[in-house]
């Protein structure tokens, strides 16, 4: 069986992770998982309220405490942004998954997203939403095995790219 049987969507808040993770795994019948939930049920907080009662440093621990429990197959696995500021969390899901970044820029994800001050975006008071996003630009596109465009298309045609990826990827050789 091949290990790396699951997919991981990583990008920032408002790329689409869950929706997207949701299509991906009817399309491919796999199972789906969003840490984001996983960690608001595991510890019976919002992520908002984790980050108001210990800071956004303890969220992010929780976080990779929390991945790098998974352990599952066939599943479409959408992350929290900050997913890859743990270097731990992040090679556990690169030995279980394909990883995936929904790559949008800088000017839709903020048409997309009007509630910075109450979503659980783990980043310290005093970092802009614009410095967030340069800084983990780049971690995104280091992390990302696959990386997907995401400004021109829509949330079915994503999938539908992710699905073509992944297969072309894992096609059994000869």
């Amino acid at each position: 069986m091949n290990k790396k049987n699951n997919i991981t969507l990583i990008g920032m808040p408002g790329a689409g992770k869950s929706t997207i993770g949701i299509i991906l795994a009817k399309y491919l019948s796999f199972g789906f998982l969003d840490t984001d939930v996983l960690i608001q049920i595991n510890h019976q907080k919002s992520l908002q309220q984790i980050m108001d009662e210990t800071g956004y440093l303890n969220l992010r621990k929780i976080e990779e405490n929390e991945i790098r429990k998974i352990n599952i197959a066939k599943h479409i696995i959408a992350t929290g942004g900050s997913a890859v500021y743990s270097e731990k969390a992040m090679q556990h899901l690169q030995d279980i998954s394909t990883v995936v970044f929904l790559k949008v820029e800088y000017e839709a994800l903020k048409k997309r997203i009007h509630n910075f001050k109450t979503r659980g975006i783990a980043k310290s008071d005093t970092q802009s939403f614009r410095e967030l996003y340069d800084e983990r630009r780049a971690l995104y596109t280091g992390y990302g095995e696959i990386i997907i465009d995401c400004s021109t298309r829509d949330q079915e045609e994503i999938a539908q790219a992710i699905s073509d990826r992944y297969w072309a990827m894992n096609r059994p050789k000869g």
